[in-house]
């Protein structure tokens, strides 16, 4: 059964409303987030959509439709639809060595040899690279190098230095690890265009869709929700500087560092925009790719590309292009169906596209790490599924 759309379903819609509507306030009565949009489409139509809570508690400015959210890592399937429309044009080769655009980036494994890293290993984390908040303390944070989020004015050059100087995890291909592999990316993509990752992605993505609001800078600040990160008894609001408990290390965010124009583009955490035009670049996808990418490599993205390697960690979930992919969902353990593509953003942010029911969620809130992986990401999908 599909989410009623027809007039006569009217009951069931308003039932299915309420449902979410629940979720959402008892989520943010419980100060467990302190604002959010959330809009979700089947079969391209807008079946459900809601503002609730702040955008910015100290100001008492209400969350709005076109509220502006620092995306975090929802800016990752963004670059890699980019990275794959150079593929398309023949400019970048899935199994063409980094080194053909950053000679220098050349990070060794432990023993000390070099592997060669190739753009299918960066787009599906298969690389060897990691990220310095999945270890307290470890070579990324001696070496400094910077998750996207945080050291406002960084320069990218400075940051692939660093990054290069910490030790590999493992050989490329042969293990899963969430990492500064998009970022890898849009060095790669600089390289290519001879522009700014910005103008790049605003090139290939964001201007052929007619976004105005999706950018590595924010066009009016009005509208920019402040950024949040869970505590008790509310949710703290982010100084200059802030670091939050994540898996095994610490995620360090500098919330301004958008407003920098000095800040490397971040391909994995860099950009900012609104609920609605990450709604409309999923769609783009769900619905093929056009007029951005082809039906082939929009189906090759959605499949998972890691052969296999991430489920020892995520049991039915692989990872495609840009996002992870549910490959087995009894596995899983989750009611999403096999195909479907999803992901968040430190920020606050989740979202999934389940081709199969025709769906597209967009979740985007303004508290760390809540709305990311918190409870509200499970209660939200729970209540969706329940109405299907």
């Amino acid at each position: 059964m599909s989410l009623p759309l027809e007039p006569q379903d009217a009951q069931q819609t308003v039932g299915f409303a309420n449902a979410l509507d629940a979720v959402i306030d008892r989520t943010i009565a419980a100060k467990r987030l302190v604002g959010a949009v959330v809009l979700i489409a089947q079969d391209g139509d807008i079946v459900y959509s809601r503002t609730a809570g702040l955008a910015d508690r100290e100001r008492g400015q209400a969350m709005a439709e076109d509220t502006i959210f620092r995306l975090a890592s929802i800016t990752k399937p963004i670059v890699t639809i980019a990275a794959m429309r150079l593929v398309e044009e023949g400019r970048i080769g899935l199994d063409d060595p980094v080194t053909k655009w950053l000679p220098d980036f050349r990070p060794r494994l432990a023993d000390g040899t070099e592997p060669v890293i190739v753009i299918r290993h960066l787009l599906t984390h298969t690389s060897g690279l990691s990220y310095g908040f999945t270890e307290e303390g470890g070579p990324y944070a001696r070496a400094g190098i910077s998750d996207g989020l945080d050291q406002p004015g960084l320069p990218i050059a400075e940051n692939l230095k660093r990054l290069a100087s910490a030790p590999l995890l493992f050989a490329p291909g042969s293990n899963w690890q969430y990492s500064l592999a998009i970022d890898v990316i849009g060095g790669v993509i600089e390289k290519e265009t001879g522009s700014s990752l910005g103008e790049a992605v605003a090139r290939l993505v964001t201007e052929p869709l007619g976004l105005a609001d999706t950018a590595f800078a924010v066009r009016d600040r009005d509208r920019l929700a402040a950024a949040y990160m869970s505590a008790s008894p509310q949710p703290e609001r982010m100084g200059k500087e802030a670091s939050v408990r994540a898996l095994t290390g610490f995620v360090s965010f500098a919330p301004d560092r958008i407003f920098d124009p000095n800040s490397y583009h971040s391909g994995g955490a860099g950009m900012a925009g609104t609920a609605g035009e990450v709604l409309a670049v999923l769609e783009t996808i769900r619905k093929g790719g056009a007029p951005l990418l082809s039906p082939e490599t929009v189906k090759t993205m959605m499949a998972d590309q890691a052969n296999g390697v991430r489920q020892p960690l995520d049991p039915g979930v692989g990872f495609g292009f840009g996002w992870a992919v549910v490959t087995d969902p009894v596995a899983a353990q989750v009611p999403w169906s096999k195909g479907t593509i999803r992901w968040g953003g430190a920020y606050g942010h989740s979202w999934f596209v389940d081709p199969t029911k025709k769906l597209s969620v967009v979740a985007l809130t303004n508290t760390t790490l809540e709305g990311m992986w918190g409870q509200f990401t499970v209660d939200l999908r729970d209540a969706i599924y329940t109405a299907l």
